[in-house]
């Protein structure tokens, strides 16, 4: 983090700063269910590494380059207003990355897609940038398996 950062959030060196997060009660019930299994003794340390995980993996995505070839997995709310639209107009924008869409109805609400997808690692990213951040997507994973 840069100076300018901690100066902007009120960091000082060496303390620790408390975050305010809020999450659907199913979701803190299965997170707090899991990490007890895993052994965790709180949440924070476990939303610490959950956290550096995320940053680790989504920082090798944007270094990544050149050709590769993967699955998006995605778990979405298909009751979420205009979302199924949204996802096949984001689908159709990049018809010649995605070489295969699989969809399965799971509850009432929940669908999985997997996509298999090979593109540019750049294009694959900015697919994957546009579905995740769609309201009602739940999950979205990539799993690169060819580069």
């Amino acid at each position: 983090m840069t100076n300018k950062q901690k100066k902007k959030y009120g960091i000082k060196m060496g303390k620790i700063i408390r975050v305010s997060m809020t999450f659907p009660p199913d979701l803190l019930e299965e997170f707090d269910e899991t990490i007890k299994g895993m052994g965790y003794d709180n949440r924070s340390k476990a939303l610490q590494d959950a956290v550096q995980e995320f940053i680790s993996e989504h920082k090798w995505l944007r270094e990544k380059t050149g050709q590769c070839v993967g699955v998006l997995t995605m778990l979405y709310d298909h009751k979420a207003l205009g979302l199924e639209a949204a996802l096949t107009n984001t689908q159709h924008h990049f018809s010649q990355t995605i070489c295969s869409a699989m969809h399965v109805h799971l509850t009432e609400r929940d669908c999985l897609e997997t996509i298999i997808i090979k593109d540019r690692i750049e294009k694959v990213r900015k697919l994957s940038e546009e579905l995740k951040t769609k309201k009602g997507v739940k999950l979205l994973k990539l799993a690169i398996v060819k580069s």
